[in-house]
């Protein structure tokens, strides 16, 4: 067996069980998907994924995630993690965060994907070794307020991706690892409105590059704009807010290639200190797989905040809706 045919086993792991883009799958000569580290357009965090994705403009814990400056909102130190089990494989991220009033908000955070194994096999179909496939994500975090109505933040990230075999294998496996950046901004243009403007870059970085140059993937560079506002502003007496946002996305690279991602999301929280959250969001996107709505609750307790979210998008791959993703923030 040659080094082709672990190659080609690759390609069946993260390209066939993944199926993140009709792209993602590899010629028949080997050659590389249009985009690399599609594990990064994965939703993190339970508020985010019944958001639908709408989180450009929105602050909390799971902001490393999403748009870093969202992070300077956060007051409180604390640890957070979150879990989610995809159609490509079962995610689970840990957060920690620390926050210095009048300094800035800092985080780092980790993310492990575990896509799973499949067999590798000779032409007779003759079982030889197990591939297993393992993302990673390492990621830095700074945010911190510039002006009154504006914050900022921007993420470092190792992204690595793993491959081991187990027994009779052309080699050990191979690792992969590249970094990439994000940077974002968000904006409240005037006190007289609950009004958050969001615009950030994502996913900025060298090529991934598993076996050789000519193989080198780019990573899936994004550019995202977005709006909300607080629609139960005007019963703020009451502890009652309302976000509706609604937010694009377009490829950093070719602009324009394709009809941009449209996401919308709602957050509606009643309390101040302890609070109840119930969010609902609806994804159109280039991703067939991605259509559809979402839901989901929260829950803020002392020093707890909790949240769960549902996809009710049905899987192309499974035929199913992905189970439940759940978070959990713990402030000291």
């Amino acid at each position: 067996m040659d080094r082709n045919r672990l190659l080609r086993a690759v390609v069946m792991v993260t390209g066939v069980l993944s199926g993140l883009l009709p792209g993602a799958l590899v010629s028949q000569e080997g050659a590389s998907s249009t985009e690399g580290a599609l594990f990064l357009l994965l939703p993190v965090g339970a508020k985010g994924v019944a958001m639908g994705r709408a989180m450009t403009t929105m602050q909390g814990p799971e902001s490393p995630f999403w748009n870093p400056a969202g992070l300077a909102s956060v007051l409180s130190n604390q640890v957070v993690v979150m879990r989610g089990d995809h159609a490509v494989g079962k995610g689970t991220t840990i957060s920690g965060i620390a926050s210095r009033p009048g300094l800035g908000v800092a985080a780092a955070s980790y993310l492990l994907l575990d896509i799973g194994d499949q067999d590798l096999t000779d032409e007779s179909g003759n079982k030889l070794g197990t591939v297993s496939v393992r993302n990673h994500l390492g990621v830095i975090t700074g945010a911190t307020r510039l002006f009154d109505r504006v914050d900022a933040g921007l993420n470092f990230k190792v992204v690595r991706f793993q491959l081991s075999c187990r027994g009779q294998c052309p080699d050990a496996g191979t690792t992969a690892t590249t970094y990439a950046v994000d940077a974002g901004v968000q904006l409240r243009p005037t006190d007289d409105l609950p009004l958050r403007l969001g615009a950030m870059v994502a996913h900025v970085g060298p090529r991934l590059q598993v076996f050789n140059r000519d193989q080198a993937d780019p990573l899936p560079s994004r550019i995202r704009v977005a709006a909300a506002y607080d629609v139960l502003s005007a019963l703020s007496e009451r502890d009652v807010e309302g976000w509706v946002t609604i937010e694009l996305e377009d490829r950093l690279r070719d602009p324009g290639k394709s009809a941009p991602s449209v996401y919308l999301g709602t957050d509606v929280g009643v309390g101040r200190t302890d609070a109840l959250f119930l969010r609902a969001g609806f994804v159109f996107s280039e991703l067939d797989q991605e259509d559809g709505a979402r839901v989901g609750l929260g829950v803020r307790y002392q020093r707890f905040e909790f949240a769960l979210a549902k996809s009710l998008a049905v899987s192309t791959l499974t035929g199913d809706t992905e189970p439940a993703h759940v978070s959990l923030a713990i402030r000291f």
